[in-house]
């Protein structure tokens, strides 16, 4: 089995979470009333509720390492996530990054920040 790490993240309404990161891909493997389960593949994203969670204020972040990133930019698009600076949900897109990697960034409904990274 490959040795694999599940972000655990928050969420206001796990049903809004759901919808979210049902439009990227991801499918719902599990959901009960304090957790949920999201999966595409071998990524993972689980969920802990927190119903008064102000976005503004939040400081979750997780880094999802991909082999297409531009397939993952494509989808977040597609699902209708704006680009821009203010504002959740929205994105950045995919651009060569200081530190030599290659990067787009993803900020959910809940203002938890994803740092999208291509595999070298």
């Amino acid at each position: 089995m490959t040795d694999t790490a599940a972000p655990n993240l928050p969420s206001r309404d796990f049903a809004a979470s759901a919808a979210f990161y049902g439009g990227l891909g991801l499918e719902v493997v599990y959901r009960a009333d304090d957790w949920l389960i999201l999966r595409r593949d071998l990524l993972q994203l689980e969920f802990f509720p927190d119903p008064d969670l102000d976005p503004f204020a939040n400081t979750f972040m997780c880094c999802l390492r991909v082999d297409d990133l531009d397939g993952w930019y494509d989808r977040i698009v597609e699902a209708g996530v704006p680009e821009g600076v203010t504002g959740f949900p929205r994105h950045h897109a995919p651009r060569d990054e200081p530190w030599g990697g290659r990067a787009a960034y993803l900020l959910d409904p809940d203002g938890t920040q994803l740092t999208i990274i291509q595999n070298r």
